[in-house]
């Protein structure tokens, strides 16, 4: 089977590559050669517990600096001079970790399909091989949103007792709704619908599928609200026209066409046809019309002229032209075929579109599937539930302790990937509630007011169970993504509970990891200075 062209997606970033001799997934499989892409910022302390991890999102990377860039700095969050910063980037994303787009060492190819499921439990015991790696002793504080939120939950239950010390998960869920897997089954069957996807053994990315995905992807990413503000019923400026009506065809015509949607159709039938398909990127342009126009699908313009020039050409001497003579032999009335103007659509119907291809050159359509069925897997109470408790001698009235935390930890679990993998789903918590109480203490979870897929209740669940946690709730009108645009905010609460949590880090010069100067010299504001490759900040919002 012919492959796809070589994965050039990870040279996007510059990064460090760590090889896994071997490691087994939690489905039981072995993969051999892993390469693992991570970025690090800073420097280790003494005692090498000077540590931050951040867990990137779905089709994010291991580049921080791209997607919370404006976190990054002297006297933010996320200070380089106080901590040693590590991010890695997950299985079976196209950025430089094992993949469908990366080459099996045993059959020389790419994996494609045949790339293994993976969890997010997988990535935490991956990415903490690195830091072995690198001589981490432990780790003092870990933060994600969205999927890279799940991988933050996962971080202190699949590693020692007090490995982690202490964690701030944003806009994420203790558990895959069924509101989230629904969506990640819609998004594949856009993919699975593109007639070039070839079951995963493509030879060109099937753009248009995995277009289609991130469209509806975005739409629960952001509000009704941030798209009514931003776009609202405007039309697309054409940029090369910059909307202005269509030029004169003949000198005197009073004829203009304005790009204004939507209008009631008066057309032909093949104009008729290239409204109905606009936008459809695989329709195809030799379909032949139903009814015959005069014009054979071109638009037809009278303008009335006033002229006397004999060097007018007339009927069938110009291609297109048509001009009628009097007895007298003056021009009155010129018929002109031209093609039809693009039909006018939405600036919304533009702004997907633009998202749609932006996304396709920079992410694979089977790294796309692969990661919705991985976070699909998310749940913290999978095999972590009441029986598995009890079997552990944690059943009656003994609370949960911290100290419980490692005996939930299973490395080399081959246990089955099934919906019914749990049986946490009592209305009180149940096990799910358990596992939370597992976590470390004074957590601060972080909720987006208006996020509309992770929804505040699920961080309202998971700040109930973690002991001492606190719920700060961020109002945003950008719906999810607001966990990537509500820079100063987030940057505000994170740096409330570090300096709590870790006086030391802060107290006199506290720079533990090396560097100097003053508290946000270098820092600067919290303003977007470029857009993001693999976030959501743009620069220029009307760039498309």
């Amino acid at each position: 089977m012919p492959q796809p062209p070589s994965s050039s997606f990870s040279a996007l970033i510059d990064q460090s590559i760590h090889v896994a001799e071997k490691f087994t997934l939690e489905c039981g499989m072995t993969l051999k050669k892993v390469p693992v892409a991570y970025k690090t910022w800073g420097s280790l302390n003494e005692n090498k517990d000077n540590v931050m991890i951040i867990c990137h999102a779905f089709t994010g990377s291991a580049d921080v600096e791209d997607w919370w860039g404006p976190l990054i700095g002297r006297g933010k969050a996320f200070d380089p001079s106080r901590w040693f910063i590590f991010c890695a980037n997950v299985l079976g994303s196209p950025y430089g970790t094992a993949s469908p787009v990366t080459v099996d060492p045993e059959m020389g190819k790419q994996y494609g399909p045949e790339f293994p499921p993976t969890t997010i439990r997988d990535d935490v015991r991956l990415h903490k091989l690195v830091l072995d790696h690198l001589g981490v002793q432990s780790v003092s504080v870990v933060i994600g949103g969205s999927m890279g939120g799940m991988a933050v939950l996962e971080w202190p239950l699949c590693t020692p007792p007090g490995y982690v010390k202490y964690i701030v998960p944003l806009a994420t869920s203790a558990r895959h709704s069924a509101w989230c897997i629904s969506w990640g089954e819609a998004q594949r069957q856009s993919i699975y619908s593109d007639p070039t996807y070839n079951d995963g053994y493509y030879q060109a990315q099937p753009a248009v599928g995995l277009a289609a995905a991130r469209m509806s992807a975005l739409l629960t990413y952001r509000s009704r609200d941030s798209f009514e503000k931003r776009f609202g019923r405007k039309s697309q400026v054409d940029k090369k026209s910059q909307q202005q009506p269509m030029q004169k065809l003949v000198q005197g015509t009073t004829e203009e066409v304005l790009l204004t949607p939507p209008s009631t159709p008066k057309s032909t039938a093949h104009e008729a046809f290239v409204v109905h398909n606009e936008g459809h990127r695989n329709a195809s342009s030799l379909r032949q019309k139903t009814t015959p126009s005069p014009t054979h699908g071109l638009l037809e313009v009278v303008a009335t002229v006033s002229v006397s020039d004999t060097s007018m050409p007339t009927s069938g001497e110009g291609k297109g032209v048509s001009v009628g003579t009097d007895v007298r032999g003056t021009r009155t009335s010129a018929h002109i075929s031209v093609p039809p103007p693009k039909p006018p659509i939405f600036s919304a119907q533009s702004y997907l579109r633009y998202q749609g291809d932006k996304f396709t050159a920079r992410f694979d359509a089977n790294c796309y599937i692969h990661i919705t069925r991985k976070m699909d897997t998310h749940d913290l109470a999978r095999g972590r539930d009441h029986l598995y408790l009890a079997g552990l001698g944690l059943e009656g009235d003994r609370p949960v302790q911290s100290s419980d935390r490692g005996m939930l930890a299973p490395y080399e679990s081959t246990q089955q990937l099934t919906p019914s993998a749990h049986l946490g789903d009592d209305e009180d918590g149940g096990a799910l509630g358990y596992v939370l109480g597992l976590e470390p203490p004074r957590a601060l979870v972080i909720s987006i007011a208006t996020d509309g897929l992770f929804t505040t209740t699920e961080q309202e669940e998971i700040a109930e169970y973690i002991p001492e946690a606190e719920l700060v709730v961020i109002p945003s009108v950008d719906g999810h993504d607001g966990f990537l645009l509500e820079f100063e905010a987030i940057n505000g609460e994170v740096m409330r509970v570090l300096q709590r949590e870790f006086p030391e880090v802060y107290e006199g010069d506290g720079r533990r990891g090396g560097g100097g100067g003053k508290e946000g010299e270098e820092g600067g504001g919290f303003e977007i200075k470029k857009t993001s490759v693999f976030g959501e900040a743009e620069v220029d919002i009307t760039s498309w």
